[in-house]
């Protein structure tokens, strides 16, 4: 064979590979509003970039004749590229070749793919399209999603893990998504369970369809499962590249610093009037975070679950912080069983990846009632708890209005770590509200006028922040126009913040 007839049939077959399941097949794709495997890998990354690893592997069954059908790839495209010009490793499920199910030989491709990842400290995105496992090759299927599951907890941490669901993902399946850092989500076109509707309705006699069950909508306001959803694939994609703008490639590294063109001194006026006379009237805490933050661009985390709690990324003088906090236009901004997970689990992902904590609280307290108590409120906020004192990024702590009871300390206060607690002179630091004290420690009171009069001594006296900066757990009162200035020259100053904890395998944290 000559060597023009060699290149030709390496051609072939490399065509074959990116072929994946034929032309029908992607024309099948196309029409239920999906790109193909690589379609989204090409969008995904910096235009050019994509180097392909493991093109020509193929599946090694041999049971119920699928050994007569090999193609190249078999079901996963993998490799590495560039986003923001910083390295990642990608995988992408092709539901052209098998419905994009998963044999051992393309398992094996995604473990190359996260061991390479880890040697070389740079992210791993997981672009999800599967039927699950490969019923044909059995326990050896099963085995290959161990191996992943395995590979995403040891990575857990060290670098960061990121799962867009763009198509079905389940039984077993949900389990490596889960396990990752952040889950985006398409409307309409990815769904997510363990088991499906048809086992739902055999089993329990439920009558759930499939959208409903494990739909974008479901996972990303309902169940809290998922962390951004997009209205298509394109969006989605994209807002996968924005996150990746503001977190760092390994945990040892930072977050990229950007140029700032938003000035660091600004104030604004229109902060002082923010906050209502009314201490319990409620007002936007995005209203607060847009006027602060290089402008204004937020990245929301989990904007439609747990409302109550604000979580997400932002810069301050170019640099990339997580921003958790109280929204009192939800709730009243209390702390309940869902807005603590939210919260705790964004707390630590900050954490382990460098990325410094502004925290704005107004809180004030935890939800009372049974469904909160017996669901294990006190377990579920402990978690906050933890995740903000085992932190050891730089942590600023802003008090806007309310910071009542076990609430006060929860938030990041300089109890538990806090390097920079700062508070505004309409905070209210204090045990619990005036009229909630006031029905305890006054119950001689009988006439209305006369516990009117003692709410209003005790919130001259207790609902301010005056004692708690007198024994110095609120370092500084500002005004509100001054938060941004203040916050980037605490950020400045934590810069090179060092602490380590105690040496131990571990904690337990309370699950």
């Amino acid at each position: 064979m000559d060597l023009k007839t060699k290149f030709e049939n390496f051609a072939e077959i490399s065509r074959q590979a990116e072929l994946g399941g034929g032309a029908e097949r992607i024309e099948k794709q196309h029409q239920g509003g999906k790109k193909t495997a690589r379609e989204r890998i090409i969008q995904l990354l910096d235009p050019g970039t994509f180097q392909e690893i493991d093109k020509l592997v193929t599946h090694r069954a041999t049971d119920f004749g699928i050994d007569k059908n090999k193609i190249p790839g078999d079901g996963v495209v993998a490799g590495y590229g560039y986003i923001h010009g910083r390295l990642v490793y990608v995988f992408a499920q092709d539901f052209t070749v098998f419905g994009g199910t998963l044999s051992r030989a393309n398992a094996d491709k995604i473990v190359k793919i996260q061991e390479l990842a880890v040697k070389m400290g740079a992210p791993v995105i997981g672009l999800n399209d599967s039927g699950g496992a490969r019923i044909q090759e059995g326990v050896e299927s099963l085995a290959g999603y161990a191996d992943i599951f395995y590979n995403n907890v040891m990575s857990s941490g060290v670098i960061p893990q990121i799962s867009a669901i763009l198509g079905p993902c389940a039984g077993g399946a949900v389990y490596s998504p889960a396990l990752t850092d952040f889950i985006f989500m398409v409307d309409k076109t990815s769904h997510m369970f363990v088991t499906g509707p048809e086992v739902i309705k055999t089993v329990t006699h439920e009558d759930v369809s499939k959208e409903e069950l494990g739909g974008a909508v479901t996972h990303s306001s309902r169940s809290g499962v998922a962390h951004f959803t997009g209205g298509n694939e394109e969006q989605t994609l994209m807002m996968v590249r924005e996150l990746m703008s503001f977190i760092p490639s390994n945990n040892m590294d930072d977050p990229l610093v950007k140029q700032a063109t938003d000035p660091i001194g600004r104030t604004d006026e229109s902060l002082n009037n923010i906050i209502p006379v009314d201490p319990n009237k409620p007002y936007d805490m995005k209203d607060i975070i847009m006027k602060i933050i290089d402008d204004e661009h937020f990245l929301e985390v989990q904007p439609h679950y747990a409302e109550n709690m604000i979580i997400g990324f932002a810069r301050f003088g170019g640099r990339s912080v997580g921003i958790v906090a109280n929204q009192p236009a939800h709730l009243a901004g209390v702390l309940d069983i869902n807005s603590s997970i939210k919260a705790a689990r964004f707390v630590r992902f900050c954490d382990a990846f460098n990325i410094p904590l502004v925290t704005l609280v107004d809180v004030p307290g935890f939800l009372p009632g049974t469904s909160q108590e017996f669901g294990g409120i006190i377990k579920h906020g402990a978690k906050l708890l933890y995740a903000f004192a085992e932190a050891t990024v730089a942590k600023i702590t802003i008090i806007t209005r309310k910071a009542y009871g076990g609430a006060y300390d929860v938030m990041s206060s300089k109890h538990i770590g806090g390097d920079v607690n700062l508070a505004y002179p309409t905070a209210e630091i204090a045990v619990m509200g005036p009229e909630g004290a006031i029905n305890i420690l006054r119950r001689d009171i009988t006439s209305a006028e006369e516990k009117a009069k003692a709410v209003d001594e005790y919130r001259e006296k207790f609902a301010n922040p005056y004692k708690a900066a007198s024994l110095g757990y609120i370092d500084e009162i500002i005004y509100p126009k001054e938060t941004r200035a203040k916050i980037i020259q605490a950020l400045e100053m934590t810069r090179n913040k060092r602490k380590s904890n105690l040496p131990r395998k571990h904690g337990n944290i309370p699950l």
